[in-house]
């Protein structure tokens, strides 16, 4: 394009800024040094131009593109994209053809960038297999979900699989400090003032995303008619905040079991904060109820029953009164189970018991604790000597035994002596020395 005087004039570039501040060297990209360090694998292979296949695993706006673009120049090789959400095995089919006529034509090498590939299912990812294996692409997936639970093994065993994290604070003043200063890419050409007070906000709100907080810089630069970007215009930028949160992704689970650790660690504090993070995130209150009971019973125990009725009833009022009253009948719970002595001898002793009759699967029942329904059965020994617990002191029957002779000695249950549960230690210890004590001792005759 030329202008009046017949000058050339570039065309201005209406890409957003976060497109516009990619990277297009390695020595600019921010963030992940933990693999993009020198001497780093992934560094030393970009550096050389040594392309292999990879799964870039991680959250939004943390670099996956970049990288993929950064590969692909590293080796000279031409980058094509599809996407996951709107490709099909004949998108799939169309790329690997075009990489073979690339290959034949030009020599040229073709990196494959999958964008969401956690999307495709397991016949569509299979599509990849043979041309990754003869070298035809070299596959690079992205996406923000585990890929050990969302991928093919099969395509698992010829990637490689990196973990991008989320931008700290100070990496992400870098990506800010670079967009106001660029004066190709970025806002250079502006006199722009950003105050302290709205870098420390935009910085926060963007929660380690790089491509957020340019695209809240952008928002404020467009709107900053004195080019000052005060704290209320980023905070009107900025709006309200989505909070992180996929019912069916990585952060889902995270959050589960940050509210699951929390309460374990008797912090009321925790848990209240990650229940009002899953709620804020539109999560379902009956999932966390639901783990609230699974709490009652794994971590607290015997060594306080009460914690599974008070979560049964947390469960049934929501489902009695809606959200409103409800939500709050669950956070009485999650405080409850927090402040409640904490045991896990049920849960040891009921997965010892599992293991105990995989491993003994076939011990035939004592013959004093069957049945004898007719005379045939009684003829042969079965109920017989059935000590009835109701008639002994105390409803025990010292010297019994309850278990098969092989295993007569193992000690399933071994209760804490917290809450409610040192009162059971202290009666199962009594138990075990009326039974030493005790003058008659059931054989070991089955």
């Amino acid at each position: 394009m030329t202008n009046a005087n017949g000058e050339f004039e570039l065309e201005p570039d209406f890409r957003p800024l976060a497109a516009r501040m990619r990277p297009t060297a390695l020595s600019k990209y921010i963030g992940q040094q933990h693999i993009l360090a020198p001497g780093k694998p992934l560094y030393e292979a970009i550096s050389r131009g040594l392309l292999h296949s990879m799964i870039l695993w991680g959250p939004p706006g943390t670099g996956k593109t970049t990288l993929a673009e950064l590969v692909a120049m590293s080796g000279s090789a031409v980058l094509d994209r599809i996407s996951a959400v709107t490709a099909g095995v004949k998108d799939i089919r169309a790329a690997i053809e075009a990489a073979k006529q690339r290959a034949a034509s030009h020599q040229q090498r073709t990196v494959l960038f999958v964008d969401e590939v956690h999307r495709f299912n397991k016949s569509q990812q299979d599509a990849f297999l043979p041309h990754i294996e003869n070298g035809t692409i070299i596959f690079v997936g992205a996406t923000t979900e585990n890929p050990a639970f969302e991928l093919n093994n099969a395509l698992l065993s010829r990637t490689r699989v990196y973990r991008l994290q989320l931008l700290a604070d100070t990496e992400i003043e870098q990506v800010l400090s670079q967009a106001l200063t660029d004066q190709e890419r970025g806002l250079g050409k502006r006199p722009l003032q950003l105050s302290e007070n709205a870098r420390n906000f935009l910085i926060h709100a963007a929660a380690g995303d790089a491509r957020r907080v340019l695209n809240f810089l952008e928002i404020c630069a467009d709107a900053a008619t004195d080019n000052v970007i005060s704290l209320e215009l980023a905070q009107a930028a900025v709006g309200s905040r989505q909070a992180l949160f996929d019912k069916q992704g990585d952060a889902y689970y995270e959050l589960l079991s940050a509210l699951h650790k929390s309460v374990r660690g008797s912090s009321p504090d925790g848990a209240l904060y990650w229940y009002a993070r899953i709620l804020h995130g539109g999560g379902d209150p009956l999932i966390v109820a639901r783990r609230v009971l699974a709490i009652a019973s794994e971590d607290i125990g015997n060594a306080d029953p009460r914690a599974m009725q008070l979560a049964l009833n947390a469960w049934d009022t929501f489902t009695r009164v809606g959200p409103a009253e409800g939500e709050r009948a669950i956070a009485q719970a999650i405080i409850f189970c927090a402040m409640a002595p904490k045991s896990n001898a049920v849960y040891q002793a009921f997965n010892q018991a599992k293991r105990l009759a995989e491993d003994y699967p076939d011990l035939p029942v004592p013959k004093h604790l069957t049945n004898a329904p007719t005379a045939l059965h009684k003829a042969d020994g079965y109920g017989k000597d059935y000590r009835y617990a109701h008639d002994y002191p105390g409803a025990f029957v010292a010297g019994e035994r309850y278990l098969p002779s092989a295993i007569a000695d193992t000690q399933l249950y071994v209760p804490t002596e917290r809450g409610l549960e040192k009162q059971l230690h202290e009666k199962l210890k009594w138990m075990q020395q009326q039974h030493q004590n005790s003058d008659w001792q059931r054989g070991e005759d089955d």
